[in-house]
C-alpha cells in the first residue's frame, strides 16, 4: 500500500463526524477477503470490495451481485477503502459524504483466478488491465466472478458477471431473498434504528 492509497477516501470524510474507519490500523489478510456492502445512501447499491494491494479496490453496483452468468451488472470504481472498513457496519450521518445506513451484505476470503497466456497473473496488474477473475468463497456468494473494463476514465465503468461454474443458479436471487446483513443478521432498518 502506497502512502497515498487512502488519500482519496480520507479527503472525502470527516472523521470527526462519521464512524468510519480512517484506515491504517490493519495489515494484509493471511487470505484476502472480499466484502459486499448494502449501503442506502441517495440510492440503494451494492460496493463489491476487493482486498489488493493493502486497500479494498471498490466498485459500486446498483443492482447487486448475480447468480445468473446472464446477467451484467454495472460496476462503476470508487476509491480506495480501508482493509478496516470490512467490518463497518452501522450510519454514516446524513450531510456527509456516502451519509446513509451500511450493512455487510456479504463477506468471505477469495482466489484470484486471473491468468495472463496462461500464467497466474497478479490482482493489481489484472486490474490495471482491466480484466480480473475471482472466485468468491463468502456467506452468500460463492463460484467464480470476473470483473471487466468496458469505459476508460473519466467516466470508467466495469461490468461484474457470474462465471458459469458449479455455484451459477439462476434461479436463485440473494439480492432479493437474502436481504440481512452477514454479520449480524440485521436488517438495513435494523441498522439504522441502532445506529
Amino acid at each position: 500500500m502506497t502512502k497515498d492509497s487512502l488519500k482519496t477516501y480520507q479527503e472525502k470524510r470527516w472523521f470527526g463526524g462519521t464512524p468510519e474507519p480512517a484506515g491504517g490500523g490493519r495489515g494484509p489478510s493471511g487470505q484476502p477477503i472480499f466484502v459486499i456492502q448494502k449501503h442506502a445512501a441517495s440510492h440503494l447499491h451494492y460496493d463489491f470490495r476487493l482486498e489488493a494491494g493493502g486497500v479494498l479496490k471498490s466498485w459500486a453496483v446498483p443492482k447487486g451481485p448475480s447468480t445468473d452468468p446472464k446477467d451484467k451488472r454495472l460496476a462503476v470504481p470508487t476509491e480506495d477503502h480501508p482493509l478496516e472498513y470490512a467490518d463497518f457496519e452501522g450510519v454514516i450521518p446524513a450531510g456527509e459524504y456516502g451519509g446513509g445506513t451500511v450493512m455487510v451484505w456479504d463477506r468471505g476470503s477469495y482466489r484470484n483466478l486471473t491468468e495472463k497466456q496462461g500464467v497466474p497473473a497478479p490482482l493489481e496488474a489484472a486490474l490495471a488491465h482491466g480484466h480480473a477473475k475471482v472466485w468468491l468463497e463468502g456467506r452468500k456468494l460463492r463460484g467464480g466472478y470476473a470483473l471487466t473494463r468496458f469505459k476508460q476514465a473519466p467516466d470508467e465503468s466495469w461490468l461484474l458477471v457470474k462465471m458459469d461454474d458449479s455455484e451459477a443458479d439462476p434461479a436463485r436471487n440473494p439480492v432479493k431473498n437474502e436481504p440481512n446483513s452477514a454479520l449480524t443478521g440485521r436488517s438495513l432498518e435494523e441498522i439504522a434504528a441502532e445506529g
